[in-house]
């Protein structure tokens, strides 16, 4: 079911994104679909450790969302940054953005690609909802993208120790490493 569920959504996200009408949309229908997409991600993070009896999976989530939370409104707090549509001066860092990709990643660290990759997609699209939406500029998409996934990576640990996967980054390059426990 899951992999059904990912593959719509993905061919969905293509779909859409390649229409002239989903380019048509206003500005207040692209906020609506990152709402609803960053409803739905922190839903799923709470609610796939519950169904699975993983409560230490779901206190993990709760950190990584929770300190993610916290961390842009304070920096939205000390920033000051005007959105593209002018009203208000909460541009930066998106917070959508970051709690869907905390979200994301934490479902990707926890129970790996198959619930990670579906995640991802939809925490993409959130981004570049509020990005088109005129809510964000893109830079603030980029931070909150980093700051969810720095989160979730800090406070998330895997279920299953034997395959990790790790970024990583130096002076010249980044890539992620693939570590398989035997």
């Amino acid at each position: 079911m899951i992999r059904k569920a990912s593959q719509l959504l993905i061919i969905f996200i293509f779909q859409f994104s390649a229409l002239p009408s989903a380019r048509a949309i206003d500005n207040e229908a692209w906020q609506d679909i990152s709402d609803i997409g960053v409803t739905t991600l922190v839903t799923a993070a709470f609610v796939i450790p519950g169904a699975k009896g993983d409560w230490e999976g779901a206190k993990q989530a709760f950190y990584s969302i929770g300190f993610t939370q916290g961390i842009s409104i304070l920096t939205k707090s000390i920033v000051h940054a005007k959105r593209p549509d002018l009203s208000d001066n909460n541009s930066f860092p998106s917070g959508h953005t970051a709690t869907a990709f905390s979200s994301a990643t934490t479902l990707y660290r926890r129970y790996g690609w198959k619930y990670g990759l579906p995640a991802y997609a939809l925490a993409t699209l959130t981004g570049s909802a509020r990005v088109v939406g005129r809510k964000h500029h893109w830079y603030d998409a980029v931070v909150g993208a980093a700051i969810g996934s720095a989160s979730g990576w800090y406070f998330t640990d895997a279920l299953d120790e034997n395959v990790q996967l790790y970024p990583w980054v130096d002076s010249k390059s980044v890539g992620v490493a693939f570590v398989y426990h035997w």
